[in-house]
């Protein structure tokens, strides 16, 4: 059987569905739907070049790349390229095709730094460095079980404190921006970000179909966004923390556990049974933390980075 490599075709369904279906049967712990895949490629940012590559065999979708350009970091030249083939599918040649599609397109963009994550597996780290990149950090992903699970109690909250959804900001979501991009420049990360641009974090970010605003609970100080934890559902019943942080002057105050802990019970209530996570290796006080919400470890990736020319 011949593998081919080719574009996802954004408004062809099947591509869409075959796409989100590999993802979520090669990476169980992250949420998928076929409407996030073709809002991700249609609402990238121009400058990121993003694409969306699919391997198929006779006919089938077997494999998967996400290829862009970090055009919001400060360092240029750098770019990713994720690839997962279906179980049951690999060693055919899928994976390399895809990464050799992906390199020489980026290439052409100028990338000279190219990062990817693989899953923390024997043959999944073989196929990284035998294409020559090199391991540096790794990160856990978490389960939470909403369905049996005991969370901890709601914690009172704090005088001069309030709780709030992001579906409070639908008006003007700017606050929202502006604590995101000050959280997101502290996340640890290979490739510094910086969120400069509001127009186009709204229809990446704020638009996304996987971005559940009545679940996403904001911690609000005299009328300003001071912490968050950013859930995304996939519109059945799982659940993923996307992000949560604090703003570096209201950080001690325990504030990011508050709106976690808000969210998790807010998304136990309307129905959902898995929660997901994630956290790197070496970031220990956040380990705990989703410990103590009751997470447990359920599997690694680990980043791997490769000089293109």
């Amino acid at each position: 059987m011949t593998v081919i490599v080719r574009d996802l075709r954004p408004d062809v369904r099947a591509d869409a569905e075959g796409f989100s279906t590999t993802r979520r049967l090669a990476l169980p712990y992250m949420l998928s739907t076929a409407e996030a895949v073709v809002h991700t490629l249609t609402h990238a940012h121009p400058d990121a070049h993003f694409g969306q590559l699919v391997a198929e065999e006779d006919g089938e979708i077997i494999g998967t790349a996400q290829v862009h350009v970090a055009h919001d970091s400060p360092e240029p030249g750098q770019g990713s390229a994720n690839i997962y083939v279906r179980p049951g599918h690999r060693n055919r040649g899928a994976g390399s095709l895809l990464l050799r599609t992906a390199e020489e397109r980026l290439g052409r963009l100028g990338v000279t730094k190219l990062f990817t994550w693989v899953l923390d597996e024997p043959d999944n780290r073989a196929f990284a460095e035998r294409h020559g990149f090199r391991a540096s950090r790794s990160a856990w992903f978490l389960r939470l079980d909403l369905a049996t699970g005991t969370l901890p109690p709601r914690a009172d909250v704090p005088s001069g404190v309030e709780l709030r959804t992001a579906a409070d900001f639908a008006d003007d979501p700017r606050p929202m921006f502006e604590l995101d991009a000050a959280t997101s420049s502290d996340e640890p990360s290979d490739i510094d970000v910086e969120f400069t641009d509001y127009e186009a974090w709204l229809e990446e970010h704020w638009k996304h179909p996987l971005l559940n605003r009545d679940l996403t609970t904001v911690a609000v100080v005299d009328g300003r966004p001071a912490a968050f934890s950013v859930a995304y559902t996939d519109g059945a019943s799982r659940y993923a923390t996307a992000m949560t942080g604090t703003a570096r002057e209201f950080r001690g105050q325990g504030l990011a556990k508050l709106a976690k802990n808000d969210s998790l019970h807010r998304a136990r209530a309307a129905g959902c049974t898995e929660a997901f996570t994630g956290n790197d290796t070496g970031n220990e006080p956040m380990i705990a933390i989703n410990k103590w919400f009751g997470y447990e470890i359920c599997a690694k990736e680990v980043r791997y980075v490769r000089e293109l020319g």
